[in-house]
């Protein structure tokens, strides 16, 4: 007994075109063709197509199922183990990605409601982007700082939010004044300015050590979207990033007595947060 393209495309929710494009890949060819050429499939056609069809579900790519059944010996237990770990692992990631859109929904209740017009007059040009906070959130969101910063954030007034940025403001205004006159990154003048950074994030959000803050400076020369919490693209020179890097961990050092590790060589463990210091 064979079936024709048409009822196999009925039996197993597949469409005609996905049945054509398997006999071109030769992944699933029918066994037999009609006096008139048409496509008749077998029960051992189907059976195949069944595993193939398994295969999919699980999220296997067509050439890896093809190399799984080209062996009849060939065992697929390693391949099926090797699935379900990556299944694992972007299961864990859903799970993250729903508790930042529940942080989120979260932050929007009981944050402070803004116009568009009191935002700007708060946050200026501060660049805030979504994609950056729920990767930050996916890195770091079970450690205590993150937390922390995050409740912190939604707990701030309006005035809150209008006193630290006019602070992060004037302080950036120092710093750009700094790189323009080629201030040493790591002078007295610089490392000052880095060291009211560190406190103004311990100020409003999460107390910030030494090695915490080489962290976040890290990240700011590393992904542009946090270093656009702090400095706005416009206001942003070539080679600043950097040049702030280097004052914190110079600040660091002092602060330690020279064991602090230089800002670059520690391990990503803490992240900037959203909301630290603009």
């Amino acid at each position: 007994m064979s079936w024709s393209v048409g009822q196999v495309s009925g039996y197993a929710g597949v469409t005609v075109r996905t049945l054509h494009h398997y006999d071109r890949s030769g992944l699933l060819s029918p066994s037999d063709r009609s006096p008139a050429g048409y496509r008749r499939y077998s029960s051992t056609d189907l059976a195949r197509l069944q595993q193939i069809l398994f295969y999919r579900e699980l999220g296997f790519p067509l050439d890896e199922i093809a190399t799984i059944l080209a062996d009849p010996q060939a065992n697929a237990l390693d391949h099926l183990r090797a699935r379900r770990e990556a299944l694992s692992e972007q299961i864990t990631r859903l799970q993250k990605l729903v508790e930042v859109a529940e942080r989120a929904i979260e932050v929007q209740r009981t944050g402070v409601e803004l116009t568009p017009d009191e935002r700007f007059e708060v946050f200026g040009d501060v660049v805030f982007d979504l994609s950056y906070a729920t990767d930050a959130h996916l890195k770091w969101g079970e450690q205590e700082g993150h937390q922390q910063a995050l409740a912190r954030a939604a707990s701030h007034s309006k005035e809150d939010w209008r006193q630290l940025m006019a602070e992060a403001a004037a302080w950036r205004h120092r710093l750009l004044a700094a790189f323009a006159e080629d201030a040493a990154p790591d002078s007295a003048r610089v490392r000052d300015l880095a060291e009211e950074h560190r406190q103004h994030i311990g100020r409003w959000f999460t107390p910030c050590s030494p090695e915490m803050h080489c962290r976040i400076a890290d990240d700011y020369e590393a992904d542009a979207r946090a270093f656009a919490l702090v400095v706005p693209p416009a206001d942003q020179r070539p080679g600043l990033a950097a040049y702030l890097r280097t004052a914190i961990g110079a600040n660091a050092r002092r602060i330690t007595g020279g064991d602090a590790t230089d800002c670059g060589t520690t391990d990503h463990g803490t992240t900037a947060h959203p909301e630290d210091a603009r």
